[in-house]
């Protein structure tokens, strides 16, 4: 086993990551690696991974598009508004302060997918009443977190549809049709088992008092007290329609392209953004989204190549070998495998062609149904993300939350999302994973 061309090609990957190698070449090295290991040649497995880039192209431009989607409406400054209410209108706990930013989290998926981007709008001048509340911020990162995540794993829509039509596509491409099941039906176990870890964060784990140093001024680019005013206009009710525009013609036509265009649209006609700042918008979209858009189309590819190696036959015969048919141990070392990929690569959605190209044959060797299978895939897919050092779900709230460098990225955001969210996750999935 430990020869085989998959074993060796995601060992190399995430061995690179873990050695913090950019992402894309480790995958890169990762793939060349397995193929020169089963035989193939170098050039061969490199147009096998060129050639196989393909299968994301759409992904990759729905994440180029959203990206520009959230550039438009961080411009108008619509976000602002929000927290300016925010910061006039709380009273009471700062447990609910933390709720109420965890549901903001999931909108940002859905709802307004601008994903990360509305943290650096909503989070530093917030710093200062979670100060004056003594909110310890590693409960107020795990709300964070969780809206990043959940919001996509268990509603399809925006990035949530990303997600689903990923999932779909890699088992159907590996074998496994799964056209006729609603995805979502399936996903709202891990969703329920992150959930969980939310309410033991805010209420259990990080409910004392935490004292933080009054600091004024700016780090990382961004204000830690921003005292301008902004007052609801014409553009941010423009940018609103725009946004909610593209919400409703995503579902209606199934398409995120379509629905980002006709956002922009909408924005460009009502006079929020100029025209002469399209070309700006699409570039900002590039810069904030284009590298796991790229991670993306990588990915696909190194799923090609592992699937052209033969070695996923010779894996799945050697794990069903060593576990019989014992559906609990199987699910359990599948978690784990795919906790250790995608910890590595720290994306859910460029894990996803990986995992499913090893747990689909697995998963139908050891007798799981499809619907669980899903459950599996989703599940191991949502690790990386909810607690890996390199993943944007983490490093996101990181940067809102220590913008005057009290919050420590590995210990008050990578250590508290993995123990409130990961550990839940692998209990739910492998239980879940056996009774579906």
């Amino acid at each position: 086993m430990l020869t085989n061309p998959v074993v060796i090609s995601v060992v190399v990957m995430v061995g690179l990551s873990l050695f913090k190698l950019n992402v894309l070449l480790a995958l890169i090295i990762g793939a060349v690696a397995g193929g020169l290991v089963s035989g193939m040649s170098l050039t061969d497995t490199l147009e096998t991974l060129i050639g196989g880039m393909g299968g994301n192209a759409e992904t990759a431009l729905n994440y180029i598009l959203l990206g520009a989607l959230a550039a438009a409406i961080h411009q108008t400054g619509a976000a602002k508004i929000v927290t300016q209410k925010l910061s006039q209108n709380i009273k009471g706990t700062g447990k609910v302060l933390i709720f109420i930013i965890a549901f903001i989290s999931i909108f940002s998926q859905n709802l307004i997918p601008v994903h990360i981007a509305f943290i650096p709008i909503l989070i530093p001048p917030l710093i200062t009443v979670f100060n004056k509340m003594k909110i310890d911020r590693r409960a107020v990162a795990t709300a964070l977190t969780f809206g990043l995540k959940s919001g996509y794993i268990l509603i399809p829509v925006g990035y949530g549809l990303v997600f689903h039509n990923i999932i779909r596509d890699e088992m159907a491409l590996n074998g496994m049709d799964i056209s006729d099941i609603a995805i979502w039906q399936i996903l709202w176990i891990p969703s329920l088992a992150m959930l969980v870890g939310l309410i033991i964060a805010v209420l259990f784990t990080y409910r004392k008092p935490r004292e933080y140093d009054e600091k004024t001024g700016t780090k990382f680019g961004y204000k830690t007290q921003d005292t301008e005013v902004e007052t609801l206009s014409k553009k941010h009710i423009i940018a609103l329609i725009g946004a909610v525009s593209a919400l409703v013609v995503q579902l209606a036509m199934g398409s995120l392209v379509l629905g980002a265009i006709v956002g922009l649209a909408i924005m460009v006609l009502g006079g929020a953004i100029k025209w002469t700042n399209l070309d700006g918008m699409v570039k900002d979209g590039i810069g904030m989204m284009g590298f796991i858009a790229f991670v993306m189309l990588v990915a696909s590819g190194f799923g090609d190549v592992i699937r052209a190696t033969g070695g996923v036959d010779t894996l799945v015969d050697s794990v069903s070998g060593v576990i019989g048919n014992n559906q609990l141990v199987a699910a359990t070392v599948m978690i784990i495998l795919g906790l250790f990929i995608t910890m590595g690569i720290g994306t859910s959605f460029g894990t996803v062609p990986i995992i499913a190209a090893i747990y689909v044959p697995l998963a139908m060797e050891m007798g799981f149904s499809p619907a669980a299978t899903i459950l599996l895939i989703g599940s191991a897919a949502a690790l990386g993300d909810a607690g890996s050092p390199a993943s944007d779900s983490t490093l996101g709230p990181t940067a809102g939350l220590n913008v005057d460098g009290q919050h420590d990225h590995i210990w008050d955001t990578c250590v508290a999302t993995f123990t409130h969210f990961d550990i839940p996750i692998i209990i739910f999935g492998i239980i879940g994973a056996v009774i579906l």
